[in-house]
């Protein structure tokens, strides 16, 4: 930026001049409140300010009533008090219970116009004096509707960020707690915190955040998610590579392990990094449990995990290739139960599958009250209607509903999206090629979770540290062992 246009962007301190380009940058803008007073008989000033994001009651008592209250006394002269006198003057005499603080920048100023904060113009000098009034409706804090717990705090974040990084400060008393305030999308310019402990985070993990979020190319910030999408390591793969939670306790056990936490103005969801695929099949809760306990309830995850993945995909297998595998008295009452099925066990479980997941975002996107009817009633009908009828057999009803029981027990809501997406491919390969076919999705599966990390930390860790780079020259080297075991053994 030129000295030139650094100059026409600051006040000059000709009253008429500053007020007239405040109320040419607002023009139709009907929730801008622009309204002027008298300071003396020859001075006047303006005060600037937005319906609904600012504090009118408070402003009418704590400024313009003091303003009118001495109106017959020169507070500001043109021939000039210094600034520091002026602001002495008015914090001790009239504004003595708002934050004041004063600016030059038109840009500046406008920009906190926008978020609450009440501009005061005085004829005859260049400084603005800029009030701390912003007051909006919020949600209280509730229990977070995505993560609630038998045993724990109940608290969960709201859409105002002061109140999330409050909701941090009561669990974490310390002055090693930094919380760094930045700026994304030109045009919402979304207020973002990035929290984090200065004695445990890890050396550059804070320049790669800041340094990707203000790579940010988005014009609008609305949530958290979208940032989630824009700054992670790999956007393409399904798997979440942050954790996204509503929970402040589980933020604050993230910080304490030497992650960071991004907190983005109405948002009620934080993201912490960098994870790990195991750190996101354990609750908050887990931490207020006997160990032994929690450590049997994540390997149930674990398991229904598994399930939710492959169960589908080896039934296909087994029905449809590796009939051998199964006993004799199983088989042939699974036989009988498809006796009179015109579909292939692929096709059966493809409707069925897409049916539940129809299901379910029908019972979200529904009313509250009647979306749980359609999802359980509906599941019931139709699931029974559709043996009657025929077109799938008992025993694939059995497989979708175990699994899509165990779909629903990952802590992290968009993990359990992702394993719920892959286990559609994981059918296409056990309908194509059987077991075998799960095999190799499932390699190249964990081929792909190999090369992720969370900012700069393996995905797998701690059961896989191999970093992007080696892969493939760690898989040939097991690839040449393995020739070379099989020669020895023939020799």
């Amino acid at each position: 930026m030129t000295s030139t246009s650094k100059t026409q962007d600051m006040l000059s301190g000709r009253f008429a001049d500053d007020l007239s380009c405040f109320e040419l940058r607002f023009q139709r803008s009907s929730d801008i409140i622009i309204r002027r007073f008298k300071i003396t008989d020859v001075q006047q000033g303006a005060m600037i300010l937005l319906d609904g994001l600012s504090d009118i009651e408070a402003i009418n008592q704590s400024v313009l009533k003091p303003f009118l209250e001495y109106q017959n006394h020169a507070l500001i002269t043109s021939s000039g008090l210094s600034l520091p006198e002026i602001m002495t003057l008015l914090h001790d005499r009239l504004i003595s219970n708002i934050q004041l603080t004063i600016s030059k920048e038109r840009g500046y100023l406008m920009e906190q116009i926008l978020s609450g904060d009440t501009v005061i113009l005085i004829e005859g000098v260049n400084q603005a004096l800029l009030l701390g009034s912003r007051k909006w409706n919020m949600r209280p804090v509730e229990e977070p509707a995505t993560e609630a717990v038998i045993r724990g705090p109940r608290e969960g974040f709201t859409e105002d960020l002061r109140t999330n990084t409050s909701l941090i400060r009561r669990r974490l008393k310390t002055l090693d707690l930094k919380m760094e305030a930045m700026k994304a999308g030109t045009e919402s310019n979304t207020s973002v915190v990035i929290t984090y402990l200065e004695n445990k985070v890890r050396v550059g993990l804070l320049e790669e955040i800041k340094a990707r979020i203000q790579a940010v190319d988005s014009k609008v910030i609305l949530d958290s998610g979208i940032i989630e999408n824009l700054i992670a390591d790999n956007p393409v793969s399904v798997f979440p590579q942050m954790i996204s939670t509503e929970r402040p306790d589980k933020v604050v056990a993230g910080l304490s392990e030497g992650k960071a936490a991004i907190l983005v103005d109405n948002s009620p969801f934080a993201l912490l990094l960098p994870v790990t695929f195991n750190e996101m099949l354990k609750a908050s809760e887990d931490n207020y449990e006997h160990k032994i306990f929690a450590k049997i309830v994540q390997m149930l995850r674990f398991f229904m995990m598994i399930s939710t993945l492959f169960l589908p995909s080896l039934y296909i297998a087994i029905t449809t290739f590796h009939q051998e595998m199964i006993p004799i008295t199983l088989l042939l009452s699974v036989a009988s139960s498809r006796e009179a099925i015109p579909f292939p066990s692929f096709v059966e479980a493809l409707i069925m599958e897409v049916s539940f997941e129809a299901l379910r975002e029908a019972g979200v996107r529904l009313p509250r009250p009647v979306g749980q009817a359609v999802s359980i009633v509906g599941a019931l009908i139709i699931g029974q209607a559709a043996v009657n009828a025929g077109i799938v057999s008992a025993t694939m009803i059995i497989i979708v509903s175990i699994t899509g029981i165990s779909s629903f027990i990952f802590p992290t809501f968009s993990q359990g999206i992702a394993i719920r997406l892959l286990r559609f491919p994981m059918m296409l390969f056990a309908a194509t090629f059987g077991l075998y076919g799960i095999l190799m999705a499932c390699l190249c599966l964990l081929i792909h979770m190999c090369n992720l990390s969370s900012f700069g930390s393996p995905y797998l860790k701690p059961v896989f540290s191999i970093k992007s780079g080696n892969l493939l020259q760690n898989s040939r080297s097991i690839w040449l062992q393995f020739r070379k075991l099989i020669a020895d053994n023939r020799h």
